[in-house]
């Protein structure tokens, strides 16, 4: 098992979930946060941290389309470990449909 960031993340990039993780599996985009399946431990410390409710284990419904969405962009993006402050559009994209069309395949600052 290994945990997924989901589309839910898009647009708010909390990253209260990279300061508990013991492994530094996560890995910053331009408007998301993604987990290196590989990586994860499936601790499972950064599930409750998300704000957005976008950290999810694998095994639940339609998370293998995002297990490989995070092994792609995982391979790509800078590692992050360091909190930051949301997007400034957090709380308004917090739970809204359609994120995926605001998704950036850009990397983020990593850090």
């Amino acid at each position: 098992m290994t945990y997924i960031v989901n589309d839910n993340c898009i647009a708010c990039k909390y990253t209260d979930c990279v300061e508990v993780c013991p492994v530094d599996c996560f890995y910053e985009g331009e408007n998301m946060l993604v987990i290196h399946p590989d990586e994860c431990i499936d601790c499972g410390v950064c599930e409750p941290e998300c704000p957005a409710d976008a950290i999810l284990p694998d095994t639940e419904p339609d998370a293998e389309k995002w297990v490989e969405f995070n092994r792609k962009y995982s391979e790509i993006w800078p590692v992050i470990i360091t909190k930051k402050d949301p997007l400034p559009t957090a709380e308004e994209m917090d739970g809204k449909d359609g994120k995926m069309e605001l998704f950036s395949p850009n990397p983020g600052e990593g850090g």
